[in-house]
Formats: structure tokens, C-alpha cells, sequence
């Protein structure tokens, strides 16, 4: 979701740079690869141990939560190319799930901006007992489809989110964000979600088999 569907990391460092403001820290671009993809428990750690321990990391996972849900709620851009994929796929019989290590607030903050339609199920991490890097909620969004995980295809903009996605067993396409991320015999990386569409992922994946 964060900076592959909606372009929300703009938004993601105002949220930490204005909260470890408050407690004399100057965040910067290092620190937001360091956080990018989650999950928020790790953030709240991570602010904790940069803001010389004032607060606990609970107080700081649960302030960026607020504070960030507030923002999506006003703002949330698609990324370019992202919509009209999703509603390409859809409209060749493709399913299609939304999976975000963000809690259900946040999701639902996005979703209620972008339109409750574009997918017909979301997973947050409140929906299982494991989120990314663990491979649980994509295994969840291959169950919730009757779905062989191993012919699904997972887009990630994250390292995070690129470890969940290849040890579900899934395909993947990185759309990589502020990180690197090398190809494999599953694994394609491009610079947009504007370069794909039904087409291209159709003879992508005539590749991808005849490859293995």
C-alpha cells in the first residue's frame, strides 16, 4: 500500500520527523530507509532508541499511528500507474487484494480516500499474528481467494515487504523505493507500476514459466 499504491512515504516522514521533533531528534533520509515497510512495532522501537529512550516504544508506535492515520485521511495520492492496473487486472478476471503491514486504522484511512471498491478484501497487520517480513498475510490473501499461493503475484516497494512476498511463494514484481532489490528465477524489478499491464504481465508470466 505505503508508496506502491498510494504515495503516502512523504507523508510517513512528516508523521516521524514531526514526532521525533518534539524530543530534539532531526529525522532524516536514513532513518526512513531504516523503517521502510514496517512494521510499526519496529518503528516505535527504533524512535524510541533515536529520542534517548523518553518514551516508550509502545507510546511512540501508537503516536505514529495516530498521527499518520489523521493524514491519510486528507491526503493520499495514487502512485502513478497504480490505479489503472488494479482496475485492469480486475476487469480481466484477475483477483485482487490489498496487503499492508500498516494497521487496519490506517488502512481503512487509505481505503476511504481511494474507494472501498478498487479492492475487494484488505489485510492489515491487525488481521494476522504475524505481519511482514513474515510471509502470513499473503498466505491469508491466497486462502481468503482459494488460491494457490505459488501462482500468485505479490508487488512490493520494500525489503520488508520483498522478504514477506518470496518466502510465501508468490511471484514477485519489486517497484523498489529508496532500496535495492536484485532479480531472481521469481523475482522481476521494475522502476513503475506504469510499465505493467494486463498484457505485459501476461507474456511476464509466459517468461517466468518457460524460464523454470
Amino acid at each position: 500500500m505505503d508508496g506502491l499504491l498510494v504515495d503516502s512515504e512523504p507523508e510517513w516522514l512528516k508523521s516521524e520527523s514531526e514526532i521525533t521533533a518534539a524530543y530534539g531528534y532531526e529525522w532524516n533520509s536514513d532513518d526512513q530507509v531504516a523503517c521502510l515497510g514496517g512494521p510499526l512495532s519496529r518503528v516505535g522501537q527504533y524512535m524510541h532508541d533515536k529520542c534517548n529512550q523518553a518514551e516508550s516504544p509502545d507510546f511512540f508506535t501508537t503516536k505514529l499511528v495516530q498521527v499518520q492515520a489523521e493524514k491519510m485521511r486528507s491526503h493520499t495520492p495514487f502512485m502513478p500507474g497504480a490505479f489503472e492496473l488494479v482496475t485492469e487486472l480486475q476487469s480481466n478476471g484477475v483477483k485482487t487484494g490489498l496487503v499492508s503491514a500498516s494497521p487496519r486504522i490506517i488502512v481503512d484511512a487509505v481505503l476511504d480516500n481511494v474507494g472501498t471498491d478498487l479492492f475487494p478484501f484488505s489485510i492489515s497487520s491487525d488481521d494476522v499474528e504475524r505481519t511482514k517480513p513474515y510471509p502470513d498475510a499473503y498466505l491469508k490473501a491466497a486462502l481468503l481467494t482459494n488460491s494457490d499461493i505459488s501462482q500468485c503475484l505479490v508487488f512490493e516497494d520494500s525489503l520488508t515487504g520483498v522478504r514477506a512476498a518470496t518466502s510465501s511463494g508468490a511471484w514477485l514484481i519489486a517497484v523498489p523505493h529508496l532500496v535495492k532489490v536484485e532479480e531472481s528465477a521469481r523475482v522481476r524489478v521494475i522502476k513503475s507500476l506504469e510499465q505493467m499491464s494486463f498484457e505485459t504481465l501476461r507474456r511476464l508470466h509466459t517468461d517466468f514459466t518457460e524460464a523454470i
